[in-house]
């Protein structure tokens, strides 16, 4: 069953069914996109320590990474992008880039000097220097990156119950005004535009700020504002309660988030796209993920274990290296070390998703 999306180019294929978990294609004019899918965040242009070759080939393989609208914007900056032509030409990457609209990182990271229903204004995390982040900014920038996948410029509050009701109320107003304003923004073709939902850890709130979100006809939907300080539990029970609920015909995105098991919950919730910096960063802090659990590099049972991080794993890490050559790297400092963990981990968060992909078309409903 094949759904046009709004954008000329793009379309969502489901496939299959089982409870509310989907399997499916997201087509897109730079290629095709198996859902679900994870995507590696490439913050400032990079997915930090791998190279594009190693991201497009298996076992990675991966179909489209993230791009971050704030650093980008704030380094190397438009001149730099007007200049090369865009994020795919500057990173040499052909596939499918989604960026983000910056405002989650304007929220958690900047210092904030004004917010007000028109935008946010902001000092750069980097040089203390000041600027202006508007719906319409941000479609701008994004524009210029020419990314395949704009996020809609949101407020993202804390998502715990110390953020008020009335906190709640002004981001998803705000969110909802900027959204609309995002959506009649100017934009390239071929360049989809996807809604943010937000509305706390209150599933009422959510389902009734997703009714906003989906009567503007994007091209899909995101979950935000989640894994922003609640308990886990919220975030588990929000997802069964609202993910489901979002349009069939339109791919779901859940921002952010986050570990495997989160990421299985995730689908079984009917999320068909996540990202997360976790497999990178834990990688760089010495944590790999593996078939029989987490490991902790550093740990001195290491030093001397000769196999490797996971024997069911077919990267070239686990393929090569032993758990003690990764130890002594670690500890080292050896620049390497990052860039054999951080395939180690991208791999086993692909093939952790494709495992799960896989289950629904078994054992599913074929749509």
């Amino acid at each position: 069953m094949i759904f046009d999306l709004p954008t000329p180019g793009f379309s969502y294929e489901l496939l299959a069914t089982l409870g509310h978990a989907r399997a499916g294609i997201l087509h897109t004019p730079r290629g095709d996109i198996a859902t679900p899918v994870f995507m590696p965040v490439g913050t400032a242009g990079t997915v930090k320590g791998m190279t594009a070759d190693e991201l497009r080939a298996p076992p990675i393989d991966a179909r489209i990474i993230l791009g971050n609208t704030y650093h980008l914007y704030l380094r190397p900056g438009l001149e730099v992008m007007n200049l090369v032509g865009g994020l795919h030409k500057f990173a040499a990457w052909d596939r499918p880039i989604l960026t983000d609209s910056g405002g989650f990182q304007v929220f958690s990271l900047a210092a904030i000097n004004e917010i007000d229903d028109d935008g946010v204004t902001f000092r750069s995390h980097i040089d203390g220097s000041k600027h202006r982040l508007t719906p319409e900014v941000s479609m701008h920038i994004q524009s210029v990156l020419g990314s395949d996948i704009a996020m809609v410029f949101d407020q993202c509050p804390p998502g715990d119950a110390r953020c008020g009701d009335d906190v709640q109320e002004l981001a998803m107003a705000r969110t909802t005004a900027w959204a609309k304003r995002c959506r009649t923004t100017p934009r390239p073709d071929g360049q989809a535009v996807f809604g943010i939902v937000q509305g706390g850890i209150d599933s009422a709130r959510r389902k009734r700020h997703a009714a906003e979100i989906t009567k503007l006809d994007f091209d899909g939907h995101a979950l935000g504002g989640l894994a922003v300080g609640e308990n886990i539990e919220d975030t588990y029970r929000v997802l069964d309660e609202v993910a489901h609920t979002l349009p069939t015909d339109r791919p779901r995105y859940l921002m952010g988030v986050g570990t495997p098991a989160d990421l299985e919950r995730g689908i079984q919730a009917g999320i068909d796209m996540f990202d997360c910096v976790m497999p990178t960063r834990n990688a760089r802090n010495g944590y790999l993920f593996a078939s029989t659990g987490r490991v902790n590099i550093p740990n001195a049972a290491n030093r001397t274990d000769l196999g490797p991080i996971d024997p069911e794993c077919p990267c070239s890490t686990c393929r090569t290296h032993s758990r003690a050559y990764l130890r002594h790297l670690y500890q080292a400092k050896e620049i390497l070390y990052a860039r054999l963990a951080t395939l180690h981990n991208l791999t086993f968060y692909a093939r952790h998703v494709s495992r799960l992909r896989d289950r629904i078309l078994a054992e599913g409903t074929r749509a």
